[in-house]
């Protein structure tokens, strides 16, 4: 199997191209995750209800929950839970990057080549940034070559997916609620029920991410990634050290 270069830019010599229709669900997946509109957005969300009903019984019935809450409330009300899971004193962070790598520098390099693939596949992020969840979801249905899809979805979407949902564990939300109680005196929607509602559709795209790719398999390590680590390590061109090399999963 070829090596993904850090700037994971593509081969010339690419052959087995994939077959972008069959990976079209993934718009529909995006739009969910970016920042809700009044007018669209519960047509939106029953939309992929109605693709996941048919083709995805499994993450269907994961992400049904959502689907009846923001059938069932209000619009100011689902975009509230929006901005507190993804943006203000939020559960956890949509950007890839970020969701990675923390503060470390390496967080910089990925977004810069993840830039350089948007811009290869014409996909516009808008306002966002390149690694930005919806934007990449949004690039897995753009890229011809199967081989490369298969690694940004086994190796770096899936891995991100766990770590996300990692943050909704309980003791995470309330050490972080601790913190923030203690620092900004305010913790917006305390003792909500439905503050956790978006983790059903995280539960929905890993489900469905693992389903498409089940056949792919690169007999990695667990990824661990630490505080100067790079996450695409051991591929020619990286400068990450020895100790991280051993902390860090390979795309290689």
């Amino acid at each position: 199997m070829q090596k993904v270069k850090q700037d994971l830019e593509l081969k010339t010599d690419r052959k087995e191209e994939c077959n972008m229709e069959r990976y079209s669900h993934y718009s529909a997946i995006a739009d969910i995750f970016r920042y809700p509109e009044k007018d669209t957005y519960k047509h939106l969300v029953n939309n992929l209800g109605n693709i996941l009903s048919d083709k995805y019984p499994t993450a269907y019935k994961e992400i049904l929950p959502f689907i009846e809450y923001v059938n069932n409330n209000d619009f100011y009300t689902v975009e509230e839970i929006f901005t507190k899971t993804f943006h203000i004193q939020s559960i956890c962070y949509l950007d890839i990057g970020y969701v990675l790598f923390g503060e470390d520098y390496k967080r910089g390099e990925f977004l810069v080549q993840m830039k350089k693939e948007q811009e290869m596949a014409n996909n516009d992020c808008g306002t966002e940034l390149a690694d930005n969840l919806p934007n990449v979801l949004k690039l897995v249905t753009l890229i011809k070559d199967q081989q490369f899809l298969n690694e940004l979805s086994v190796r770096i979407l899936i891995p991100t997916i766990k770590k996300m949902l990692d943050e909704f564990e309980a003791s995470r939300i309330a050490l972080k609620d601790k913190v923030r109680k203690k620092k900004q005196k305010v913790i917006l929607l305390e003792n909500n029920k439905d503050i956790n509602i978006y983790q059903n559709v995280l539960i929905a795209l890993s489900n469905i991410l693992t389903t498409d790719f089940s056949s792919v398999s690169y007999n990695d390590p667990i990824i661990k990634p630490s505080i100067g680590g790079n996450f695409l390590n051991d591929c020619g061109s990286c400068s990450t050290s020895d100790t991280n090399k051993q902390n860090v999963k390979t795309l290689n």
